[in-house]
Parts: structure tokens; C-alpha cells; sequence
């Protein structure tokens, strides 16, 4: 296991902070003041910034926080179109947000309608006036910005670090910081408690170090002051009969569902790291309808399988090969897939009949629930990996015994 990475927060469960606005309003700048380094690079020429910039750091008592810097909201031209939509990827996930603008501009209708965005999405937000060291507006325009801001208001200049601390304790003190992902198994278990936890090691599993949702949920069992054994599937049975008393839960990859379910005697709860994420990031009971979805997949269909990260495929991978597979055994004829990973989640999914997604352990809840939300806006159906996987090995009931929300939805449609 590699510990440096167990004691790293992993981004997805940051809170994310993105600073948005026109060209050469000095966000990269300014990113590199409020995190003292230089992580983004500027330049006089508007534009530099091409993709987002990513910083992690420690914004106390916010805690563990991530800056992103993002290209210009006011670019032009085919490449420009393309980073403004990234920028709008950055802004789905974000927790708070810093709109920028140069003193000398001032606030615009671009500024206002971004702001009016961020209201909408109840985003909360700063809105900075940077380059100050040029000048600072009269006390009467400031009380008329104030006025028609509606959102703090701060004046920043990188170049002799004005505003910079009074910026970072407005972030602090509008922040919704208790808007955390709620916990991943903590709520499920007592305090003494015993969570075994089944962690195949294959080909496919990293070498030296065990995967992000296994970490997170070993992190979560001892929050909670409960004890986590990991054992490997077929080392399963040894494990629980020299346990003096059954474990409160037994949670596996879901890839060894088949043996671990076999092996887990039934009154002893199971389920599986990718559904145990799914009901952290998003609607579980939306999960379990999608399935029913792909039970009525026709000829012709198009399913849309979605990664949240991007990763070396082995030759069976679970999303490009396993799960055409499933469910080309479950609906038969000649179903159409498409894939997308990372951050990129297409626009137009209205011609997919249902979306395959993996358990997000790379995407903060705001972006899981996006993506869930535009799916059921659209009429498209969103399921997850372990849950597919559960239901192609018969044992999807079990799987959610835990859950009573979900393993209603599943009874209400006639899945068990």
C-alpha cells in the first residue's frame, strides 16, 4: 500500500474552489498568490491559460481545499469555444467560486450574468477586483458595486499582496464547508465494529498500493473508531471463521461478488465498494431503476458507458469489454456503445437509452449529482457498475439489503 497517497486527501472529497472570468483579469495570478506558489503560468498575453490548473493545499478551518484556475470565459474562436466548455466542467463540480475582473474594467454584464449563473447553481462566491495596484475605485463607486454585486466584494493586487489574506478569510467565511460528501460506510456501522473488506489482487489491481476506494473506505471505518480487516476473495471464509463474532458488514470489488456472496454466510450484510460510492455521490434508488432500462434494450440501442477516470485497459477490461458483454447477455441483438472518461461528460446524451457509470470515486458528489440529474432531466437512465454487475450475478437483493431506499426501488420493479 502506498502511504503517501493514504495520507493525502484524494481531490474528489476537497472542497473545490475555481476562479473564473474574462481574459487577463490576472486569475492565474492571483491562484499563484493565494496558494504561494507558482502553479499557474502568466503572462501578459490574454489567454494563457489553456486548460484548468489544479492545487491542492490546506485552507484552514476549511481544511483540505483545491484551487482551480480556469482559461478565460470571453475566449474566441473554435479552441476557445473548447476551453470555455471545460472551464463549464470545472464550474459543475466547484464548492465556491471566484469571479475575477481587472479594476480598470470593472464589473460588466459578463461579471453580472456569471454571477446570476452562480446563484442559479447556488454556488457561493466572491466577486474580486484584481490589478488594484493600478488603482482602487471611490468610495461612492464602491457602494455602488456593493449594491449591485450582492456578493462580498474584495480588492486584490498580486504584485504587492493587497487583499490577498482579506480575500482567503472572505472565501472562509462564505464557504459552505459543512457541504461535505456524506460518509461512505461510517453510517452503517457502530463504533468496535468489525467491516471485513475484500480486495482482490490481480493483474489489473496497482502495483504496491491499493485502489482509491478501498483507501477512502478504509479512511471512513476508522473515523467511525471501527475495525477494518482486508483479506483477498478466496481467503474470505478463513477470515470470518476466525472472527469471534460475525462482522457488521463484508464489502467487496465487485468483480468477486460471485465468490464473496457465496462465501458470506446470509445474515451477515454484503455489498460492494462501487454501490457504496454510488449512494455517496448520488441517487442509489436512480441506480437501480436504470437496470430495469437495460432489461428493455432493443436492437439498435445506444448505451453509454462512463468512467471518472483514465486508466491503462487490460485486455478483459471491466468497461470495454465485461460489461458489453453483460449486457449483450441480458438484451441480446446488436446494442450500440459508446464510451467517455475523466472529466469530460457529453452534452447531447438524449440519444442514449441508458448510462453505464463506474462508482465516481474520482468525481465530488456535485458532479455525480450533475451528471445523475442531466440524465433524468433528458429521460436517459443511469445505472452503475457494481450494481450491474450484481444484478448479472443474480445477487443484486442482497447487495442492497443495507440500503432500504434502494432495495425498495429494486422490489418496485420487480428486480429481486
Amino acid at each position: 500500500m502506498n502511504l503517501n497517497s493514504m495520507n493525502e486527501t484524494p481531490m474528489a472529497s476537497r472542497m473545490a474552489i475555481g476562479l473564473f472570468g474574462k481574459r487577463n483579469a490576472g486569475k492565474s495570478s492571483l491562484i499563484n498568490a493565494l496558494t504561494d506558489q507558482s502553479v499557474a503560468v502568466i503572462s501578459d498575453v490574454a489567454g494563457t491559460t489553456t486548460d484548468p490548473v489544479y492545487k491542492t493545499m490546506e485552507l484552514l478551518p476549511i481544511g483540505p481545499v483545491v484551487f482551480i484556475d480556469t482559461a478565460g470565459l470571453d475566449d474566441s474562436g473554435e479552441l476557445g469555444l473548447l476551453r470555455i466548455e471545460k472551464t463549464y466542467e470545472v464550474l459543475r463540480k466547484c464548492h465556491f467560486a471566484i469571479v475575477v475582473a481587472d479594476v480598470e474594467t470593472g464589473m460588466t454584464d459578463f461579471e453580472k450574468d456569471f454571477i446570476e449563473q452562480l446563484d442559479q447553481r447556488k454556488i457561493p462566491s466572491v466577486f474580486v477586483l484584481n490589478k488594484c495596484d493600478k488603482g482602487v475605485p471611490s468610495a461612492e463607486e464602491i457602494a455602488a458595486l456593493k449594491k449591485s454585486v450582492k456578493i462580498p466584494l474584495s480588492f486584490t493586487s498580486v504584485y504587492d499582496g493587497t487583499g490577498i489574506k482579506a480575500l482567503k478569510k472572505k472565501i472562509i467565511d462564505h464557504a459552505n464547508y459543512e457541504d461535505v460528501e456524506p460518509a461512505l460506510v461510517g453510517d452503517l456501522i457502530d463504533s468496535g465494529d468489525v467491516a471485513v473488506l475484500v480486495t482482490p489482487i490481480d493483474k489489473s489491481a496497482p502495483k504496491g498500493r491499493l485502489i482509491l476506494p478501498q483507501q477512502q473506505t478504509i479512511r471512513d471505518i476508522i473515523e467511525k473508531d471501527a475495525v477494518a480487516m482486508i483479506t483477498k476473495e478466496h481467503e474470505l471464509r478463513h477470515t470470518l471463521e476466525s472472527l469471534s463474532q460475525p462482522p457488521a458488514i463484508v464489502i467487496t470489488d465487485s468483480q468477486a461478488f460471485l465468490k464473496v456472496s457465496a462465501d458470506t454466510p446470509p445474515g451477515i450484510p454484503l455489498t460492494s465498494f462501487s454501490i457504496l460510492f454510488a449512494r455517496q455521490k448520488t441517487d442509489l434508488a436512480e441506480m437501480v431503476r436504470g437496470i430495469k432500462r437495460i432489461e428493455r434494450l432493443v436492437p439498435g440501442d445506444k448505451v453509454l458507458i462512463v468512467e471518472g477516470c483514465t486508466h491503462h485497459r487490460q485486455a478483459d477490461d471491466i468497461g470495454k469489454v465485461k460489461i458489453p458483454r453483460w449486457i449483450r447477455q441480458i438484451a441480446g441483438g446488436d446494442i450500440e456503445f459508446h464510451w467517455a472518461a475523466g472529466a469530460h461528460y457529453p452534452k447531447e446524451i438524449e440519444d442514449y437509452a441508458v448510462i453505464v457509470h463506474c462508482g465516481g470515486c474520482m468525481l465530488n458528489r456535485r458532479e455525480m449529482q450533475y451528471r445523475t440529474r442531466t440524465a433524468r432531466q433528458k429521460g436517459v437512465y443511469i445505472t452503475n457498475y457494481g450494481m450491474l454487475i450484481a444484478y448479472v450475478q443474480g445477487i443484486l437483493s442482497r447487495a442492497l439489503e443495507p440500503f432500504p431506499a434502494a432495495k425498495l426501488a429494486l422490489e418496485e420493479n420487480d428486480l429481486a
